[in-house]
């Protein structure tokens, strides 16, 4: 007998509402707020970031700071100029499909869409109510969330969490189509009335005996992708590398780097590796989701970045940053709100 999703999403704490996983730690985050005289400190961790990458920051603005050997080509697309104009600019600098769509600012994979031709891009332009961009699809098969931290005061920083992320797929046996395939996960079941409506017809294809198909190109864990704990791969090597990549960014000191990488051959030596996002203080530790672990792990590493973020904060507050009031936080979600309705 299956077990009904309300009961799977109760059992598993990676399904929880957003509130209920955070509500525990919640004394915690206040005792650092205390301890640094700011209920947002965290805001002082990344000057060079929008409210030190809490909210509402631009990924356009954040990717610009990376040297560019490490990102995708890209195309920054205001929702207002005329679709002539973004695909006359789209021939000139991406010129192939597929791309990804997203939003510039935007959480969680929001509107975060694979664009394979030109009616997609047309469309998704008409219904986009912000500013977005268009990305090379990077097809590389590893696919990272990287969390690196370093002290203002030090050339030197770590890696402290390295998720890998597992697309939503299904296995054809030769008899089964997609959809009754999906129904034997209980990952794949959470999709499908979303990817119901996405592939339509599709869901009905037999997938020959063995065929791997992938369902969700898009590495996030609202989609179905799974996250696993891959931080084996911490070493001084790697620490180097992310030293390499971050210390040109005047003003980044806490975050997580969304990224692809041929193999990780390539990731010990910072070649072949395509950043897609920088995310700042509101950074998760990614593999803390991983479906093997326990909430009392889980937040004991949820604790130890936050304590991460704190130290960071105290730092730079003490040099003369200061913290961005509760008013401006609630202002910006709040306009950021409207501009996606």
């Amino acid at each position: 007998m299956r077990t009904p999703l309300f009961l799977a999403k109760f059992s598993r704490y990676e399904y929880w509402p957003f509130w209920l996983f955070y509500l525990p730690v919640l004394p915690y985050w206040l005792y650092l707020s205390i301890k640094n005289k700011s209920f947002a400190f965290f805001t002082a961790a990344n000057p060079a970031i929008e409210l030190g990458g809490f909210y509402g920051e631009s990924k356009t603005e954040i990717l610009s700071m990376i040297h560019s050997r490490y990102l995708p080509i890209s195309l920054t697309v205001s929702n207002t100029i005329k679709i002539e104009i973004v695909l006359e600019n789209f021939k000139s600098t991406l010129q192939n499909f597929p791309v990804v769509a997203k939003p510039d600012v935007g959480e969680r994979g929001t509107k975060v869409t694979v664009i394979k031709c030109i009616d997609d891009l047309k469309k998704y332009h008409t219904e986009s109510s912000s500013k977005y961009i268009i990305q090379e699809f990077i097809d590389y098969k590893i696919e990272l969330g990287i969390l690196y931290s370093r002290m203002p005061d030090s050339n030197t920083g770590k890696v402290s969490s390295i998720t890998l992320k597992e697309f939503l797929s299904v296995t054809g046996d030769g008899k089964s189509t997609i959809k009754q395939l999906m129904q034997k996960n209980l990952r794949s079941r959470f999709q499908i009335k979303r990817l119901n409506k996405q592939l339509g017809e599709k869901m009905e294809t037999i997938l020959e005996n063995g065929k791997v198909q992938i369902l969700e190109p898009i590495g996030n864990h609202c989609r179905g992708t799974k996250f696993i704990d891959n931080n084996f791969l911490i070493n001084e090597e790697l620490n180097r590398v992310f030293d390499k990549i971050c210390l040109p960014i005047k003003g980044f000191y806490y975050g997580r780097f969304d990224l692809k990488v041929k193999d990780i051959e390539s990731l010990y030596q910072g070649e072949n590796i395509k950043i897609m996002e920088l995310n700042g203080a509101s950074s998760e530790p990614g593999h803390i989701y991983e479906p093997s672990s326990t909430l009392l792990k889980a937040y004991k590493d949820l604790m130890y970045h936050w304590k991460l973020l704190a130290l960071i904060s105290a730092k730079n507050i003490k040099d003369g940053v200061k913290p961005a009031s509760f008013t401006l936080i609630a202002r910006s979600y709040l306009k950021n709100v409207l501009l996606k309705n």
